[in-house]
């Protein structure tokens, strides 16, 4: 409390009407003396109040001790972020925390009307907010007059120079005063982050809170392990069973936002789509709709994961991993803000665990693994609901009494708490049943396949006749009996058999998954041998030496020896064209040299594929 005693009265009014009974750790720091008047360099996590902090922090360079606002003629502060989205949501925060210094805003982003937007800084503006873009446009038409300038700031500059945005920001800058102030907010600070700072601020203080150490205390993290053909009706078990206010669903593509979208309407959820082919127009109709209770689930691309702020945001959930450790802690970050807990849950296909292992080791995340939850836990989940329902606990008014009565005489008790259970119920998307799966970590891949301490050979009536592979084999035989790869040791195809080496632990579930007729696909015989067979030497490894062809372990059929083929190109000898690499380097060329056989091209294979 006593550090917004410190502020500026009508900020601290603010801040009061808005229920502020402390600043969080970054916003203190800020507005520490030893900081004021001085450049910043921040780091600090998303979701830890950076809005509000530089709007505290460049308060006094601005109102210089005034409680309102003069008449501007010039703008006095510039802040610069990476999308419309926060360019648009930075505005609204200032619009109630700059509310009682008569401030005028102004914002400069790209697909808004850019004549609306000059009448606008025309007008005077004290602040202005906008994308790199936009505002080198307005810069260099003229429109924009930085020489008043006090304090720019840059928000989220990391990821503005991962969008291609460091010349915009540089020219930006260059028109800028030099005695301006400037901050700097970002996430991390990679080299290129130092070396921007460098260049353009003076002596800044670094400034780097606890928390960015650590993981976020007020998200809890879920790994949710699925079969990979079941993600959706996974993220759809999710959604039961938290009814979140608002949530927001993550894809990697276009396509498979549209998809989803389509899918959970017809489910009976309430979305909106966010992806970067919707309009300026679009995506604030979007935002809207999740933020008065008309949407409550969101179904993005990355074009989300930075600067939306959705105040009743509860849920994350990752139906496609992201690319990195910090785009899933920005992904994350959307919820669990301002001291408001939230969740992020990453739907991680059984095969995929690996991945998705080393990503939550690289964002330093410790996740509770877990399975999606299931039909059982989410109608608990429900009656929980019912039963803590907030029409129950209101007290009963008098004018209701006559009502109450009159029901109770003419349906009883028991009926009007039925329809009071169906009209909570009424609308609610069926919970989907999953397939159950190990949650315990994958076995490393032994070194070599076939080095298992214990295992049993298996004989397939298919060889090579039939044109067996091990390419589709292998599949059919893991899938027939729910094993995995690591299972599978040696395969040795003969003429007309196939010898298979299996992990002794995992025939028996084998042999049971394929019944007692022993067959797999196309009726192939599988039979369990007693001892291993005689693979004439091909298991063991072959010692290294000479190759056949080369030296002196090369047949030589030119002296007196067998007839060399003639060819049916003449007396044209292949290495005439073109030196036989394969010759040493000793020998001279030899225009007798025989021709090589021509291999016979190898046919398809006519067993299953999977």
């Amino acid at each position: 409390m006593t550090e917004i005693e410190s502020l500026p009265p009508a900020l601290r009014e603010a801040l009061q009407k808005r229920e502020y009974s402390e600043l969080t750790p970054v916003q203190e720091a800020v507005i520490a003396p030893e900081v004021a008047g001085r450049d910043v360099l921040v780091s600090a996590q998303t979701g830890s109040g950076k809005t509000v902090a530089f709007g505290l922090a460049m308060a006094p360079d601005l109102l210089q001790g005034a409680e309102r606002f003069a008449h501007a003629s010039t703008p006095l502060a510039l802040i610069v972020a990476p999308t419309r989205e926060l360019a648009l949501q930075i505005k609204r925060e200032f619009d109630w925390l700059y509310a009682r210094t008569g401030a005028r805003l102004a914002s400069c982003v790209g697909g808004m009307d850019m004549r609306s937007e000059r009448r606008a800084l025309a007008k005077g503006a004290h602040i202005v907010v906008g994308t790199p873009g936009r505002l080198r446009d307005h810069i260099s038409r003229g429109s924009f007059d930085t020489s008043g300038l006090k304090a720019v700031v840059l928000d989220e500059a990391d990821e503005m120079l991962d969008l291609g945005f460091r010349e915009d920001l540089e020219f930006i800058l260059s028109e800028t005063p030099e005695e301006r102030r400037t901050l700097l907010f970002s996430a991390t600070v990679p080299r290129t982050i130092a070396s921007l700072a460098k260049k353009y601020q003076r002596d800044a203080q670094r400034i780097s809170t606890a928390q960015e150490k650590k993981q976020h205390v007020d998200i809890e993290y879920r790994a949710l392990t699925v079969a990979p053909h079941e993600t959706e009706n996974a993220i759809i078990n999710v959604l039961r069973y938290y009814e979140a206010k608002n949530a927001i669903v993550f894809c990697a593509t276009r396509a498979t936002v549209n998809h989803m979208t389509a899918r959970f309407r017809n489910r009976g959820f309430s979305v909106v789509a966010l992806s970067g082919e919707l309009s300026q127009n679009e995506r604030s109709h979007a935002l809207q709709a999740m933020r008065d209770g008309r949407a409550r689930v969101c179904i993005a691309t990355d074009v989300a994961a930075r600067g939306i702020d959705l105040p009743n945001l509860e849920l994350v959930i990752h139906a496609d991993l992201p690319q990195n450790g910090e785009a899933l802690l920005h992904r994350s970050g959307r919820t669990g803000r301002a001291g408001r807990k939230g969740v992020s849950a990453l739907i991680i296909p059984r095969n995929k665990r690996r991945g998705a292992e080393r990503l939550l080791r690289s964002a330093r995340i410790d996740a509770n693994w877990a399975s999606p939850p299931s039909i059982d836990e989410i109608i608990s989940r429900d009656n929980e609901r019912l039963l803590n329902d907030t029409a129950l606990t209101e007290p009963v008014e008098e004018k209701e009494l006559g009502l109450i009565e009159e029901l109770l005489e003419r349906h009883g008790p028991e009926v009007i708490a039925a329809a009071f259970i169906r009209s909570r119920r009424e609308g609610q998307s069926a919970p989907e049943e999953l397939q159950e799966i190990n949650l315990a970590p994958p076995k490393p891949s032994p070194k070599r396949r076939d080095d298992f301490a214990e295992s049993t050979w298996l004989s397939l009536s298919i060889g090579r006749s039939q044109n067996a592979e091990p390419g589709w084999l292998l599949p059919v035989i893991c899938k027939a009996g729910k094993l995995d790869k690591q299972d599978i040791g040696a395969i040795r195809i003969r003429a007309e058999e196939t010898f298979v080496q299996v992990n002794a632990q995992a025939v028996e579930r084998l042999m049971s998954a394929i019944g007692p007729a022993n067959t797999l696909q196309k009726n192939i015989k599988v039979n369990v041998l007693e001892t291993p067979p005689d693979l004439g030497g091909e298991g063991k490894k072959k010692p290294f030496g000479k190759k056949p062809g080369f030296g002196k372990s090369r047949p030589d059929n030119r002296k007196g020896g067998s007839a060399r083929p003639k060819s049916k190109f003449g007396d044209k000898k292949f290495g005439d064209k073109k030196k036989d690499k394969f010759k040493p380097k000793s020998s001279k060329p030899d225009t007798a040299a025989a021709i090589p056989k021509h291999k016979k091209p190898k046919k398809e294979p006519t067993g299953p594929a999977d």
